[in-house]
């Protein structure tokens, strides 16, 4: 049978085992019957393998076509994207904060050592700058291009 099969004697009493042919007797099997078990037996195993594939490719399309539909939304965002903008916001927070001393020299001395005033001034700056930093969803909406001025503008202005 191993010979017709193109098998091993092993994998025939696998077979065997496993419920795929039968024997006639003990180390005899008919032909026919066997072959045809055999053919069968194969011929499943291919549709399910057929089958499981597709169906995985099936998957992976709808978990490619819904991610692309979370990103159309911008529900996700692509790293780069990101890493951009809270670039930008955190450049725009450093020029606030550097450009602090310049802008609140002349104020306070104009408050003429009133310490509450120049206390007052100085957390109004501070929250102000920091400010910057709630806004992540306005940085990652900017574009690209002319964002980092208009934002260095402001500050100098």
């Amino acid at each position: 049978m191993a010979q017709h099969l193109n098998l091993t004697e092993r994998r025939v009493r696998q077979l065997r085992d496993e419920g795929v042919i039968r024997e006639k007797r003990p180390g005899l099997y008919d032909l026919v019957d066997t072959m045809t078990r055999y053919i069968k037996y194969i011929g499943a195993g291919s549709k399910a393998d057929l089958n499981d594939e597709r169906a995985k490719l099936t998957k992976e399309k709808r978990i490619a076509a819904e991610t692309e539909n979370r990103v159309r939304k911008a529900e996700l965002l692509e790293v780069g994207d990101v890493e951009k903008a809270y670039s930008a916001m955190m450049m725009n927070f450093r020029s606030r904060i550097l450009a602090l001393p310049q802008k609140l020299a002349p104020a306070v001395v104009a408050l003429e050592g009133d310490e509450q005033q120049v206390q007052d001034l100085i957390q109004a700056e501070l929250e102000e700058a920091l400010e910057t930093l709630s806004h992540a969803e306005e940085a990652l909406a900017e574009p690209e291009d002319g964002a980092n001025e208009e934002a260095e503008e402001k500050d100098t202005g």
